[in-house]
């Protein structure tokens, strides 16, 4: 068998695991050999390692191997005439050509923001749909539950006083701007879903990590105002750490830009070419 096979073991979730099964390989991408594990043996569903993928790029490794020239990505900038300035012209291409041949979202006459990942994106967007509403208080972020592990901490971890982590979206009551992550397929369930509050001054954020046809059935191209895609989710280079956003406004896309620029100056170049 190629690739990673590993059984990981935590306090924070447990799976008895029938061992004539051999192996399993949950929907977020990480393989995990119980042939000849007992069957009490406990499996880490909190996170997910895409080493499923291995075994497929090693059959192409001389294929699609990238060289850098030690000449190359010394500047910052990548296209000083594009808004995003530090996205690679090679990597947007590729991301316009892979949208239009998969069919699951639609990429022309959107903006494409590259980000470290798409945590990164997440912090981006929130920024750029609250900074400018200038409310007193912080903009409650909701998602319906079960919803993936990391936007509490996300959400809250730098404690700004643009926008709250607010809980379950079916729960949510109150009035005035929200966010909602709409994830879609979900993590941790993989169910496909909508938004749920629908009230006026809702700002929605569609994380479409998993919309990929090796997850899900591709029914029709995505539309929404803000997309989240990440290369980790669909060829498995997660330690590449490069994600995008497809923006319909323009003013938004220009925003998460400044979030990144401030973030990060930027996105990695070597990156975003093994992407490409």
């Amino acid at each position: 068998m190629c690739g990673t096979e590993i059984l990981i073991k935590s306090s924070k979730a447990s799976l008895p695991v029938n061992h004539h099964h051999g192996v399993i390989v949950n929907h977020i991408g990480t393989r995990v050999n119980v042939q000849n594990q007992h069957p009490e043996s406990i499996i880490n569903l909190d996170h997910g390692d895409p080493t499923m993928y291995e075994c497929y790029w090693k059959n192409l490794d001389e294929k699609y191997s990238v060289t850098i020239p030690g000449n190359q990505s010394l500047s910052y900038f990548s296209n000083i005439k594009n808004f995003c300035w530090f996205l690679e012209p090679k990597l947007e291409e590729s991301i316009k050509t892979l949208h239009n041949t998969v069919g699951n979202a639609i990429a022309e006459d959107y903006h494409i923001v590259v980000g470290t990942g798409s945590s990164q994106l997440i912090l981006a967007a929130l920024y750029a749909v609250s900074d400018p509403l200038n409310e007193p208080n912080p903009i409650p972020v909701v998602s319906e539950a079960p919803y993936y592990s990391g936007y509490p901490d996300i959400t809250d971890h730098l404690k700004s006083g643009l926008f709250k982590w607010a809980g379950d979206a079916r729960s949510f009551d109150k009035d005035g701007p929200y966010i909602e992550m709409v994830t879609s397929p979900n993590n941790p369930d993989g169910v496909i879903r909508k938004p749920v509050v629908n009230r006026a001054k809702g700002m929605l954020i569609h994380d479409l990590a998993y919309y990929w046809p090796q997850y899900t059935a591709i029914t029709s191209p995505a539309d929404h105002d803000i997309m989240l895609f990440t290369v980790s989710k669909c060829t498995g280079h997660a330690g590449s750490r490069i994600g995008w956003a497809l923006v319909k406004d323009i003013n938004v896309a220009k925003k998460m830009v400044k979030f990144i620029e401030i973030n990060t100056i930027g996105v990695s170049k070597e990156a975003q070419l093994r992407a490409a």
